[in-house]
């Protein structure tokens, strides 16, 4: 299946900054749900978790064969940083920053907007939904 445009709505969650990170992904069609996921990613910034966010929405879309998405985000961070507006600095997100550029090249069109938190809320609880799994299994051990 493929589709002509898609939104992105991505997050990341840091419980202390650095510390339990996860992303979560919702990826629409118009108002129809075609895809949400979540994942656990370990102890890292919220940074890096915002931006480990967009790549697996990016790499999605592109399996999804989107011709145009539109991303959503609430970080000022990364819509800054894509615009040009701010320089990635920091090394590690210099890495990121690249791949998603990389992974851009990839649709015919692209806007990437920021967005209030309380209209990122279904991509936020995924996050959260994922450091709290990782707490129930660390509680196990």
């Amino acid at each position: 299946m493929s589709y002509k445009s898609l939104s992105i709505f991505i997050d990341g969650a840091s419980k202390g900054n650095p510390g339990d990170a996860a992303i979560g992904v919702v990826i629409c069609n118009g108002e129809e749900v075609v895809k949400n996921f979540y994942k656990y990613i370990g102890s890292t910034t919220n940074n890096i978790a915002e931006y480990t966010a967009l790549i697996y929405g990016l790499q999605e879309a592109l399996i999804l064969k989107a011709k145009e998405i539109f991303v959503n985000t609430d970080s000022e961070l990364i819509l800054r940083q894509l615009k040009g507006i701010y320089k990635v600095k920091n090394p590690n997100i210099r890495a990121l920053f690249e791949q998603v550029k990389h992974l851009l090249s990839g649709f015919d069109k692209v806007k990437i907007a920021q967005i209030p938190r309380e209209k990122n809320r279904g991509a936020d609880k995924l996050a959260q939904k994922a450091i709290k799994e990782q707490a129930k299994v660390v509680a196990r051990q």
